[in-house]
């Protein structure tokens, strides 16, 4: 596995937990807690604008 420095876990109701991680070549990545081995992956540019999309309410329409 790559050099992935990981965040702790967030977990939100219903105990679904994800971590969020980094590494030293500008990647993000994204896991269910328990299941590292099977991220997603982009640039942390990426990560950044899907996270403040998502806080801008873009994704409402899949809850």
């Amino acid at each position: 596995m790559d050099d992935i420095k990981w965040e702790e876990p967030f977990c939100g109701e219903g105990a679904s937990c994800f971590r969020l991680g980094t590494d030293d070549q500008e990647n993000a990545y994204i896991a269910i807690a328990g299941a590292e081995h099977a991220y997603l992956t982009d640039s942390r540019e990426a990560l950044r604008t899907l996270i403040l999309d998502i806080k801008a309410g873009k994704a409402d329409h899949l809850l």
